[in-house]
């Protein structure tokens, strides 16, 4: 199996890079973001939860997302691969995420690192959040789950450099 994690900030365009690889590769697209809305909206135990930390831009716990995340894995057993998109966000996740995949007798076949602006990223989510009506993407928000990514998830980078 191939497997891609791609990292950037809030905004950077990880759902619209990994919608064009699934295409061109037909792997499977794990969006954690998907997922946690759809929970949202069908008002699911787990959807409250998320709604909670989301709405106030923090990350979801590490051990609820990977829960979540096996559960997809394992109906993708007879995938070719997996496009992982918002996860993982934590080092903690990452290891997680490299033991579940060991599991499976697979492993993170490569990684993207998606660098945008920030100024760009408040642009692009404030426009986002208009158009879509979401209601994380507003500007108070925005900014914290941007300090929630340089603090948690940039680190990232360098543990899959090791």
């Amino acid at each position: 199996m191939f497997n891609i994690v791609i990292f950037g900030a809030p905004g950077s365009g990880k759902g619209t890079q990994s919608e064009r690889i699934v295409k061109m590769l037909g792997l499977n697209h794990i969006s954690t973001g998907d997922v946690l809305r759809a929970e949202i909206k069908n008002d699911t135990e787990l959807g409250k939860i998320a709604q909670k930390y989301i709405s106030q831009g923090q990350l979801i716990p590490d051990a609820l997302m990977v829960d979540i995340l096996a559960k997809v894995l394992d109906h993708l057993k007879n995938s070719k691969g997996v496009v992982f998109d918002g996860f993982p966000r934590t080092i903690a996740q990452a290891e997680a995420l490299k033991t579940m995949l060991a599991e499976r007798e697979q492993e993170v076949s490569v990684m993207f690192d998606l660098n945008v602006p920030e100024d760009e990223l408040i642009t692009r989510l404030i426009k986002r959040g208009q158009d879509s009506g979401r209601t994380d993407d507003n500007e108070e928000t925005i900014k914290k789950r941007l300090s929630v990514y340089h603090l948690q998830t940039a680190p990232l980078i360098d543990w899959y450099k090791k």
